[in-house]
């Protein structure tokens, strides 16, 4: 299956994926700023804990897991 780009880049840039984007930025660098690191070691990527599919992701707690860990985990679909 071939992708199409330009209705994914159009996703990408709705403003409801722009500000989750944001959301997720903010938490890397606050997460980098309390471990005093300057980057994730390599393979690795923060966990938003739960499936959050809506709203802010702000105050939601996230652990350090590798990159396989994270997107291999899916949520429940109905």
């Amino acid at each position: 299956m071939t992708h199409n780009y330009a209705k994914e880049n159009k996703w990408e840039n709705t403003p409801a994926q722009v500000k989750r984007r944001e959301a997720r930025n903010r938490v890397e660098t606050a997460y980098k700023k309390a471990h005093g690191v300057k980057h994730l070691p390599a393979g690795m990527e923060l966990d938003h804990q739960g499936f959050h599919r809506r709203g802010s992701l702000d105050h939601v707690p996230v652990k350090l897991v590798t990159r396989h860990a994270n997107r291999v985990r899916q949520p429940p679909r109905h």
